[in-house]
């Protein structure tokens, strides 16, 4: 079982690779995977009935990331519909890649560690498609958002899943990890910047000019509104579970119940068919629902290896042979650019109790670091990299050529500070 688990797994996965040589969507090919892998799993079961409970608990997570994600894209396309980018948009000039590089860099990093990487990366891919005109750029700036994102989002108990269940679980403490982990993530950021700072040739940008926005009959202050509540009511979901412990979905929910209320009312004098431009129901038909479903397809993949004890096993594997605590957690990170860092982090949670490792020990730390940044070296490793490739259409293999090795020297570079700054304090 575990044999045929796995190679349906990894002819799925090479599948969605290969999307380009195979003209068949990736979304397509997820889902088939994810189905059969649960249906290997289901017929060599003597249980069925605690297959199908399993199932049902997976798909209770699952549920939750994607009513997660598609709130989040609904709220970003309703503040697109109003134009409520320009408040950002309207005021960058330059057209200095390499400036451009740097401020989308940081923005998202620091932006990541307040939202989370996958909403993040949302909000700026949004953002850039409104100030980058040419695809092919901005498909360089798109992979400095997934790792900016990744790197982000590391440094804090809620910017990425894997921390949240750390944090949760109290295996780290909101001061331990910025403290140990900041440093770097923040060098994880700066070796691909400056890599591309130093090497990359491009060309001035083509940007949208602001005049060239399209009218849709919307005022400063409809605009202004709209931007605040969906960016504000994004900043706001980590501070809703801060106070009502409720899962960030719902969070997220009551943001676009709010956000939805705000703009029937304010477009409620509009005859229909200028109103129906601002609505939710325009919105969701603008959402890239295919990204969801590919989202959703290896995430159900996922779990049927962890379900089936394949992830698990795993981990005990690279404890037995490699032995090295460094070591380990250092692979745990590589391999979450193949496996999605959940069931790897979950699985390392099982596996070192709290009384093996205690509270903010250098394992726990340095696995936020190592889960939360590692994914950033192939595009499918991440949250934040599925939706960019989703968005933005981004071919695995160019990723792999263009932006896989500086994420790879900016996972080490991050790797060096933390061993560097443990040995040091």
């Amino acid at each position: 079982m575990e044999i045929l688990l796995t190679t349906v797994f990894v002819l799925g996965y090479a599948a969605i690779a290969f999307e380009h040589s195979t003209n068949v969507n990736k979304a397509a090919i997820a889902l088939l995977t994810g189905v059969l892998c649960w249906t290997v799993y289901m017929l060599s079961s003597a249980s069925p009935d605690e297959v199908n409970a399993q199932l049902l608990e997976h798909f209770g997570d699952l549920s939750g990331i994607l009513f997660f994600l598609l709130s989040a894209m609904v709220i970003v396309e309703l503040v697109d519909a109003h134009n409520g980018f320009q408040l950002i948009t309207n005021r960058i000039k330059t057209t200095s890649p390499r400036k451009l590089l740097w401020l989308v860099g940081f923005i998202t990093f620091f932006l990541s560690s307040a939202l989370d990487n996958l909403t993040t990366t949302i909000v700026m891919i949004s953002l850039l498609r409104k100030i980058v005109h040419n695809h092919e750029d901005r498909l360089l700036f798109a992979g400095i958002i997934v790792i900016a994102a990744n790197a982000g989002g590391a440094w804090t108990p809620i910017g990425d899943v894997t921390t949240t269940m750390l944090w949760i679980g109290n295996q780290i403490t909101t001061g331990g990890i910025i403290k140990h982990v900041f440093l770097p993530s923040l060098a994880c950021l700066l070796v691909p910047l400056l890599y591309l700072s130093w090497r990359i040739k491009i060309q001035p940008l083509n940007l949208h000019p602001a005049h060239e926005e399209k009218p849709n009959n919307t005022t400063a202050s409809e605009r202004n509104t709209v931007f605040m509540l969906g960016v504000g009511g994004l900043l706001f979901v980590p501070i809703f579970k801060t106070l009502t412990h409720l899962p960030p979905y719902m969070g997220i929910l009551l943001v676009l119940g709010v956000l939805w209320t705000v703009t029937e009312f304010i477009h409620h004098k509009k005859n229909d068919e200028d109103k129906g431009r601002f609505t939710v129901v325009r919105a969701l038909q603008r959402v890239d629902a295919a990204s969801v479903l590919f989202f959703l397809g290896i995430l159900v993949a996922i779990s049927a290896l962890q379900s089936a004890g394949l992830l698990t096993h795993l981990a005990e594997w690279l404890s037995k042979t490699i032995g090295d605590q460094d070591t380990i957690v250092v692979t745990i990170g590589l391999l979450s650019a193949i496996i999605d860092n959940v069931p790897l982090v979950a699985a390392a949670m099982g596996m070192y109790p709290l009384e093996q490792f205690p509270t903010d020990h250098s394992f726990w730390l340095m696995l936020a670091y190592c889960a939360g940044t590692g994914g950033s070296c192939l595009i499918i490793g991440s949250a934040a990299g599925v939706a960019a490739m989703g968005m933005e259409k981004i071919d695995f293999f160019w990723y792999f050529k263009r932006i896989s090795l500086l994420a790879l020297l900016g996972y080490f570079a991050g790797v060096a500070v933390y061993l560097l700054q443990e040995q040091i304090f």
